[in-house]
């Protein structure tokens, strides 16, 4: 299942999105065959990603899958603020429903543990949330091995969201398999590592200012080189099936045992008409992408 990340059009990191934008992309995607869509309180200064999805899905809500976050916030001065108490998650929940119009999440996310409140509270109150009916399904993002234990030990987790790509494949190792004894479904995200593995990120790229992907260690000296080896034997490798960098990064992140979805960001329609038309990737091809991967 490819599921379309809102926080390219939440106009934070991404530089130069409109409303009009965020309207078309989502539009798009729903065009392509799109069903489900990821969002979060913090999406947004003032609940933007929120808003636009409800704007998009209005009258015709029951045809899609919405993927919500709760725990993260910004103060006035425009600082993330992560907060896991009971009393905000609730709040979080309730502001975010309200946002975009709809009556429960089909799954609704610890965005991040508090360091201040034990994972087990914020944990607790997830489940108080599914119990209220204002989520179908509940799970936590960006936890390590110890907190997934600790959250699943409390509350019984759905899902959970995880880091995976070609070129972070630490996940596979221990995480997505710890998830899967946990029962939970794992939907990835940095599919195309920020858009480096879509394949439009030359060697020359000069980043706008304001943009957080230098930031980022792939994006950095030898990691960057390496990355883009990788993109030029994708590129080869896309001459001949006649699939692009992005979708074979993506049919690969699908094809990874245990991966149940893929979230994929996208702030313009003829970027998410490219990402839907990615498909579930052959055993053998798989094979060849994992080859080139550790020649690069």
């Amino acid at each position: 299942m490819i599921t379309l990340g809102l926080w390219p059009i939440a106009g934070i990191t991404t530089i130069g999105v409109t409303d009009s934008d965020a309207t078309a992309t989502i539009a798009a995607a729903i065009d392509a065959g799109i069903t489900s869509f990821d969002t979060a309180f913090s999406y947004g200064y003032d609940g933007e990603s929120d808003r636009h999805l409800g704007r998009a899905i209005a009258n015709q809500r029951d045809r899609f899958q919405v993927m919500g976050k709760v725990g993260q916030r910004w103060d006035a001065n425009r600082n993330r603020v992560v907060n896991g108490s009971p009393e905000q998650l609730i709040a979080d929940a309730e502001t975010s429903l309200s946002r975009i119009g709809i009556d429960a999440f089909d799954i609704l996310y610890l965005h991040s543990p508090d360091p201040n409140v034990p994972i087990e509270k914020s944990a607790d109150a997830m489940e108080q949330l599914r119990r209220r009916g204002l989520c179908k399904r509940i799970g936590v993002c960006n936890v390590d091995l110890e907190q997934l234990d600790q959250f699943c030990a409390t509350a019984k987790c759905d899902a959970v969201q995880s880091p995976l790509n070609l070129l972070q494949q630490d996940a596979l190792e221990a995480f997505i398999p710890r998830c899967r004894e946990h029962g939970a479904s794992v939907f990835v995200f940095w599919a195309l590592m920020k858009g480096m593995l879509a394949g439009k990120i030359t060697r020359d790229h000069q980043f706008a200012e304001g943009d957080s992907r230098p930031g980022y260690a792939v994006f950095q000296g030898e990691a960057r080189e390496r990355a883009h080896r990788v993109v030029d034997q994708l590129e080869k490798l896309g001459q001949e099936t006649g699939a692009t960098v992005a979708q074979l990064s993506i049919g690969w992140t699908l094809a990874q045992e245990g991966v149940a979805g893929v979230m994929v960001g996208a702030r313009r329609p003829s970027q998410i008409r490219e990402l839907a038309a990615a498909k579930l990737m052959e055993p053998s091809l798989v094979s060849r992408i994992n080859s080139l991967v550790l020649d690069s």
